[in-house]
């Protein structure tokens, strides 16, 4: 982002109104900045309007599946009419869509599978999210963001039926906090450090949500699944599965309980459009204070439960993993979690 460059006449005018409530510098830096989204799912169509709405410099969006029953759900982008589809992939219908939200942004499609992209790709975003992708990819895609130069941030959003899951990495962010001019730093962890960390080292009243996300991730990733591409059926492998996670983390199995792992299990790739706005919201918002550097950021874990209408954040650092490794010598890999036998 060029930090020198103003609005013009044109931004000035259509932004007006919320250039009143967050200023002119954050609609400056909005408008300059460039944002990639991967994985168009209900979640992700509300960030995105949200941001297109905000008026960030250009969106480029990345799905190249095509249209399904299913992905219509929440997906309030694509039309029903199914004369429009044409061959088109989701990323090319909704970007046909997004550019009806606000002219003044730059929508454009990009094709190919996200896992291939290479680091050099990354380095013309300033935000990058990932939704609706395996376990390695999301570590894969935020390696290669934390390799460049600049700083990048990296998001994760999943939703699944009344669950949702935000995770944040801004690297080390300086900000202003909202009431004054005070600088302040965070330290991030890696998606990868996020997940590594054992969990006897957890703090106390750690959303359930952290641990079953983890397991049915682990469990999606062994089985080479899609995300979402689970049912109830599976229900006895995923509880053999959280047994060996417990056992090797000397946690009880209480911990993730078998009502929660099987609501998400039956949840499958289905999502509730009221959860998918919620979280949307959400990612927006700290996108736009990332974008910003105003106000605080979330760190580095939000989860959201429909049932309680409960969003929690929690902080779960790297630090942990170091202290564990200080006093054990050792840290749990993503490498030897996944090759579990269950």
């Amino acid at each position: 982002m060029d930090d020198g460059e103003e609005l013009t006449e044109q931004e000035t005018t259509l932004y007006d109104r919320q250039i009143r409530v967050w200023g002119v510098d954050t609609q400056r830096r909005l408008s300059k900045s460039r944002v990639f989204v991967s994985g168009i799912k209900g979640t992700v169509v509300e960030f995105c309007k949200n941001i297109v709405l905000a008026g960030v410099g250009s969106l480029t969006v990345n799905d190249d599946r095509t249209v399904t029953e299913e992905l219509l759900s929440a997906n309030f982008l694509i039309p029903p009419d199914e004369n429009v589809y044409g061959g088109k992939s989701i990323a090319e219908l909704c970007c046909d869509s997004l550019k009806d939200f606000n002219p003044m942004v730059r929508v454009s499609v990009q094709k190919g599978d996200l896992l291939n992209f290479d680091v050099d790709f990354f380095d013309k975003f300033d935000v990058v999210v990932v939704s609706s992708c395996s376990l390695s990819t999301k570590i894969s895609v935020n390696e290669k963001c934390r390799r460049l130069s600049k700083q990048v941030a990296f998001y994760t959003v999943d939703c699944r039926g009344s669950c949702g899951e935000i995770f944040v990495d801004l690297q080390n962010y300086v900000y202003s906090k909202k009431k004054s001019d005070e600088e302040c730093l965070l330290e991030y962890s890696s998606f990868e450090e996020a997940i590594t960390i054992p969990w006897r080292t957890l703090p106390r009243g750690l959303s359930k949500l952290y641990l079953v996300m983890r397991v049915i991730e682990q469990f999606e990733e062994i089985e080479g699944r899609n995300p979402g591409e689970i049912s109830s059926a599976d229900l006895l492998n995923v509880q053999r599965l959280r047994k060996k996670l417990c056992e090797i983390n000397s946690l009880n199995e209480s911990e993730i309980p078998d009502s929660l792992l099987q609501r998400l299990l039956e949840d499958g790739t289905r999502e509730s459009s009221p959860v998918c706005a919620i979280i949307g919201g959400i990612l927006g918002q700290e996108v736009i204070k990332a974008i910003s550097g105003k106000g605080d950021p979330l760190k580095n874990f939000f989860f959201f439960d429909a049932i309680d209408g409960k969003g929690i954040i929690e902080d779960i650092s790297h630090v942990q993993v170091l202290e564990m490794e200080f006093r054990m010598g050792s840290v749990l890999s993503v490498e030897n979690i996944i090759e579990i036998p269950y």
